[in-house]
């Protein structure tokens, strides 16, 4: 009985280390294939369709469209980098005086703004949604994989692709055709602004009915926009 429990143990745990294996397989390949073809989805879209349809919403489509950094404005992409992570150019996927500090101030609910476009971006394409510990750490190892292969351009291109602009809305061009009837090329600096504007919470800032908070930060954003250096600053990090 004893020797048929150990076995049975011991199948379960070889089973788990085979599935462990294959995951981390799944994702280095995954890594190695994103850096140069579009990403057809993300996991958190993923997530998104399965729990509208289990939550018995049909009608719930996540919509997407892949476009190349030269077919997102600039303004975009700086838009992004002036609100979720002004050091994104120089960190290597870690911006450790933001987890320092939201750390020592024990702001749990804060996280994601010490969460840089790389760690985003790895959480988005592989992982689910949520703040635990277990996310956390298989993040920060996925970040350390995109930051490895990847250059930055192409991290920032991809969280562009990824990103939730709204419910059902992911990626730029979709967002800009859904919310301004153009495509991602086009959009302005106001435009650009107004959409980095929603993203800490896609699901309850929008786009196309900005509040007064939203406004507030769509106009802080282009002031970052413009100290930076406008679109110098991503000639003079080759982000464009």
């Amino acid at each position: 009985m004893a020797k048929h429990k150990e076995g049975r143990l011991e199948k379960i745990k070889r089973l788990l280390v085979r599935t462990v294996l294959s995951v981390l397989a799944i994702w280095i390949a995954s890594i190695l294939l994103f850096s140069f073809v579009p990403v057809p989805f993300s996991a958190v879209m993923v997530e998104r369709q399965l729990a509208a349809w289990l939550t018995g919403d049909v009608s719930y489509v996540a919509h997407s469209s892949w476009a190349g950094t030269h077919e997102i404005s600039p303004w975009m992409s700086l838009a992004v980098i002036a609100s979720e992570d002004q050091k994104f150019p120089t960190h290597w996927g870690f911006d450790v005086d933001a987890i320092e500090s939201v750390l020592d101030k024990g702001e749990k609910g804060r996280m994601r703004g010490a969460s840089t476009i790389s760690q985003q971006t790895a959480k988005n394409v592989f992982l689910w949604d949520g703040r635990s510990w277990v996310r956390k750490g298989l993040e920060a190892g996925l970040t350390v994989g995109i930051e490895t292969v990847w250059s930055k351009r192409r991290i920032l291109t991809v969280y562009l692709n990824v990103a939730e602009f709204g419910e059902g809305v992911f990626g730029v061009e979709a967002a800009s055709q859904r919310y301004f009837h153009k495509p991602a090329s086009k959009l302005t600096i106001s435009e650009a602004a107004l959409l980095a504007a929603v993203l800490p919470n896609p699901l309850r800032f929008r786009a196309d009915a900005p509040g007064a908070y939203v406004r507030q930060r769509q106009q802080w954003i282009m002031q970052q926009m413009r100290q930076l250096g406008g679109e110098g600053f991503l000639v003079q990090h080759k982000l464009m």
